[in-house]
């Protein structure tokens, strides 16, 4: 019986995905995560004395999460429970926790918790989970791609310590497929398989920081190509462009990676990167993110980062948005990037958006004092008697239209809100200020002079 399930599981092993047969054991085995698992690091010395702690590791797919988890079940005496947060329920979920506390009261026995993905758990599954972390009845290690302040609970992250995986580099990558071809017991050693340099270059170009990607591409290419008369299989960067197809771009369009590469196009554009800015508008219509989202950033950088010194900036954005409703995709994405580039090209300036906040910050905070009478419309005949609309100088019956008089409410005189940049249209805009206002250290007081003849 023990040499049939030997041979099982060895067949199982044969029949698995190469990156599965490929798994490091241990963390002499580990690529990347260094500042996680090195030596002398935290993780690892509680690894060490078997002390592990609950835990949440997040980082991209393919950055080893999974194989952390494994090497730490490994390296612990702890019983491991391993579960898909696709495929398991409430009812997994307690089915596991009552075996852990009988294990634990009739062994002594730790037990593990490995839920991988644990973003795709609702709130109620992962209460299931929470008082038994809270009690030690288990210990908990989740796995997301997610970023867990918003896709774990916070009672849950509270008893829990965030491990961030960072993206593997080309050369840990690379390291990762030289080990795979060499590998006899596991990898494809034994196929003699060979990558030219310009296959191996697309492969760790197109990888993306992902181990898997890498692994199960070369296992398609190596079996896609033939051995020569001495049994080597060379792949060429033919065989490899057809294994590895069209990556699908790492960008989920309600998580982390849609959050930060809007951001990276709003912050181009505001640096006035035209370059960077097409780039990431590219990367978002590739990946497709709303294109009606993308038009609605744009016409809100037009009015917040260009604003005065390039009015016409907000009239290009809502131009794009409209011709974007009008013509859907894949057209639309050609007024979306004259619209960047005239953004990222027009001179900036915050100072429309700038004075709204100090207008907003004196309206919630200050005292809000009747609107001055001179301004108040006298449509009666009692609001005549009582003073509206006495003292207004109409702008137009002035030279130059400006009648220069007072218009705030007496304790927010002399107050100034809009201070004009000295960029492009606006440079315009605060010359004609201060030839209205001088330099506006306070506003004259309304008066009955009536206007001149």
């Amino acid at each position: 019986m023990a040499l049939f399930d030997h041979q099982r599981r060895q067949r199982l092993q044969r029949a698995a995905p190469l990156a599965a047969r490929m798994r490091p054991r241990t963390f002499d085995d580990l690529v990347g995560q260094e500042h996680i698992v090195g030596p002398g690091r935290v993780l690892h010395r509680s690894i060490e004395s078997d002390q592990v702690p609950s835990m949440v590791l997040w980082g991209p797919p393919g950055s080893g999460k999974t194989t952390l988890a494994l090497i730490i079940a490994a390296g612990t005496q702890s019983h491991f429970e391993q579960v898909s947060a696709v495929t398991a329920g409430v009812a997994d979920l307690r089915r596991i926790i009552q075996e852990a506390r009988d294990r634990l009261g009739m062994q002594g026995q730790k037990t593990i918790l490995f839920v991988d993905e644990i973003h795709r758990f609702n709130k109620a599954q992962q209460d299931v989970v929470l008082p038994h972390v809270e009690d030690g009845t288990v210990t908990f290690i989740g796995a997301t791609t997610e970023n867990p302040s918003f896709e774990v609970i916070a009672p849950l992250l509270s008893r829990s310590r965030v491990f961030a995986l960072k993206p593997l580099t080309e050369e840990q990558v690379g390291a990762i497929v030289d080990r795979a071809l060499a590998d006899t017991e596991h990898g494809l050693g034994d196929m003699h398989v060979a990558l030219d340099s310009e296959a191996r270059a697309l492969l760790l170009t197109i990888a993306n920081g992902d181990a898997r990607v890498a692994l199960n591409a070369i296992e398609l290419a190596a079996a896609a190509t033939p051995p020569d008369a001495q049994g080597n299989a060379a792949v060429s960067l033919a065989t490899m462009e057809d294994a590895l197809q069209q990556r699908a771009l790492l960008y989920d369009k309600k998580g982390d990676q849609h959050y930060d590469t809007i951001s990276a196009f709003i912050k181009s554009v505001r640096a006035s990167d035209p370059d960077a800015a097409i780039y990431w508008l590219g990367r978002m219509i590739e990946s497709g993110e709303d294109p009606l989202f993308i038009a609605r950033r744009i016409v809100i950088l037009a009015a917040e980062d260009i604003g005065m010194a390039d009015p016409q900036a907000l009239v290009v954005a809502v131009a794009a948005q409209q011709a974007v409703h009008f013509l859907g995709m894949p057209e639309g994405g050609i007024p979306l990037a004259e619209a960047t580039v005239y953004l990222a090209t027009a001179p900036k300036s915050n100072s429309a958006n700038a004075a709204l906040n100090r207008a907003l910050e004196d309206a919630r905070h200050s005292r809000n004092d009747p609107v001055p009478l001179h301004l108040r419309n006298p449509v009666t005949p009692m609001m005549q008697e009582m003073g509206y609309g006495q003292g207004y100088r109409y702008a137009h019956s002035y030279p130059d239209h400006f009648a220069g008089q007072a218009n705030l409410p007496d304790n927010l005189k002399g107050r100034v809100y809009y201070e004009p940049s000295d960029q492009g249209y606006e440079k315009q805009v605060a010359e004609r200020i201060r030839r209205w206002w001088g330099e506006r250290k306070g506003q004259p007081s309304p008066t009955d002079e009536p206007p001149p003849s």
